[in-house]
């Protein structure tokens, strides 16, 4: 017996969008993966650079420390603004600026010779990278639903770990060459800037702001996408329509705030020291360290995945972002009771520098459901810009730590406390998903899935 009319056109609208949805994903995701790669390559390379950079320009770890922060204060500054600028004009040439002028900026960081430079070129390289990671994730909201999101995000940051995964053999072997009378760790900084360059041409044609400027999808699945997209914007109105201020002043906003400063104070801290910690923990050759943080990075890109996939499959978010913290935190404080153990304390650090990554997908999954527009972009902004500030706060104070103890318990104590502090700021969230009611008449669907 053939299927009702309402039956066919559900089924039709149902293929319709799974058709839409894994033709944006396979569109986007990979070149939004590839251009955060070379982000974040470029933002913490100078970590893997100072296996020989401070011994050469004769830097000690106050020195160091401070350097790495100083590119926060003027990504914090430019971070608001510039979110502003994807939401209102356009994400694809606002990104393609950012990516040229970082790499322009990366190169000139491999010409540097005293401490001033250096504090110069990284106050550069924070203007210049300034709301590139909260504009991907407006422009994520462009084209992904809240159900589909969290998986979304994890595609964007598992670049993190993959950028480890990938620079790290590669500075293990620049460090290594003297090339037309200059150092390895210089060339590192050199040959790294050039792909930012490249990838923010190919980003300037490439990438579509909305789905209603995509001729590359059928106008069915064209048609569906911005229909799904409306609808949740519409809901979202129907809860409460935000301002800018009545955002940056919600309780929730706020918390979450909070939480991403403790996280990135522990998390920044802990990327930027990292090479060092190994390096001084193991006593291991450059080429060696290297080696081994590409095991943090392959545990990083597992567990990313798999959490984003499993918060939207659950539809839970809060747990999805405090266990990573709790597990973390823990093991922070194992390695300082294990600190004299060699090979537990090497296992200790890489086990935490992993895992700690699973949160992030599910964190910025969190705000995307409160939302939308202008008031949605200016919140990523001040989320993210503040939390970053913890990128300053973090190597600094794990520098000031290091020479004033002459040791790295206490710079590990502060990676736990961090966690465990935000931990609990995380379990005083309340954020009620505005989407579970669709979510649930989608899911009685025949046939529906949640996959990209």
């Amino acid at each position: 017996m053939p299927d009702p009319p309402a039956a066919r056109t559900l089924q039709e609208s149902l293929a319709i969008g799974s058709r839409a949805r894994r033709r944006v994903a396979f569109r986007l995701l990979p070149l939004i993966f590839l251009t955060y790669v070379v982000n974040y390559i470029d933002r913490v390379n100078v970590s893997l650079a100072n296996l020989r950079m401070s011994a050469d320009l004769g830097f000690n770890d106050y020195v160091y420390g401070l350097g790495v922060g100083m590119f926060y204060l003027t990504y914090v500054l430019f971070e608001i603004p510039g979110a502003l600028v994807v939401e209102r004009w356009s994400a694809r040439k606002w990104i393609a600026r950012i990516m040229i002028s970082w790499g322009a900026i990366t190169i000139l960081t491999g010409f540097i010779h005293n401490a001033t430079q250096f504090y110069s070129v990284r106050l550069l390289l924070g203007a210049a990278e300034a709301s590139f990671f909260p504009g991907m994730i407006v422009y994520l909201t462009h084209w992904f639903r809240l159900r589909e999101r969290s998986l979304a995000i994890a595609c964007l940051y598992s670049a993190l770990p993959a950028a480890s995964l990938f620079g790290a053999p590669l500075a293990g072997w620049l460090l290594g060459v003297h090339w037309f009378g200059l150092s390895g760790w210089r060339w590192l900084f050199i040959l790294e800037g050039i792909p930012a360059i490249a990838l923010g041409i190919v980003t300037l044609f490439y990438l579509t702001d909305y789905p209603s400027q995509a001729r590359w999808l059928p106008p069915d699945e064209r048609d569906w996408l911005r229909n799904e997209l409306d609808a949740e914007l519409q809901a979202k109105k129907k809860l409460r329509d935000f301002t800018i201020l009545e955002a940056f002043c919600d309780p929730r906003i706020l918390l979450l705030t909070a939480v991403w400063f403790l996280t990135l104070c522990g998390v920044l801290g802990n990327t930027y020291w990292l090479p060092t910690f190994v390096k001084r923990i193991s006593g291991f050759s450059d080429r060696t360290v290297t080696s081994l943080l590409m095991l943090p990075a392959l545990m990083a890109i597992a567990v990313t995945l798999l959490n984003g996939w499993h918060s939207d499959h659950t539809a839970e978010r809060r747990w999805h972002v405090a266990i990573p913290l709790i597990t973390a935190g823990l093991v922070y404080g194992l390695l300082i009771a294990f600190r004299h153990s060699f090979y537990l304390a090497l296992v200790f650090i890489l086990l935490g520098s992993g895992v700690i990554y699973a949160l992030h997908p599910v964190f910025w999954a969190m705000p995307t459901s409160l939302l939308s527009k202008s008031a949605a972009a200016a919140s990523f902004g001040l989320i993210n810009s503040v939390g970053q500030l913890g990128g300053l706060a973090g190597p600094y104070l794990i520098g000031i730590l290091n020479s004033r103890t002459h040791g790295l318990t206490a710079s590990f104590g502060f990676i736990a406390l961090t966690y465990l502090s935000a931990t609990i700021l995380v379990m005083c969230l309340r954020i009620r998903d505005p989407f579970e009611s669709s979510r649930d008449r989608n899911e009685a669907m025949p046939g529906s899935s949640r996959s990209l």
